[in-house]
């Protein structure tokens, strides 16, 4: 059985076009995935970065992948990943201050 992930942040790279705002729409229409925040982190010449936070009760990392590499799209890195049976928020501790 497999552990249902509830949040995935992912750093992206990504050419200008399609738009972030098609590539926000393909991927809120997947199943399991109940939100989605794209965030512009930089512009280059001919591609963009963006940040992927993507909330859901089941969601599908390879489907996520797929949609983003069909959009012309590379995942960076995995930056988050929250799983379980609710969501855990990050606690501040002093080795972060």
């Amino acid at each position: 059985m497999t552990t249902a992930i509830r949040r995935l942040v992912l750093d992206v790279l990504k050419p200008h076009v399609p738009t972030i705002l098609e590539l926000a729409e393909a991927l809120s229409k997947l199943g399991g995935i109940s939100g989605v925040n794209l965030s512009l982190s930089e512009v280059d010449q001919q591609t963009e970065t963006i940040k992927i936070t993507i909330k859901g009760d089941k969601i599908d990392y390879l489907a996520v992948e797929s949609v983003i590499q069909d959009f012309g799209g590379v995942i960076h890195s995995i930056d988050e990943v929250v799983a379980g049976k609710e969501i855990v928020e990050e606690v501040e501790t002093a080795q972060d201050r």
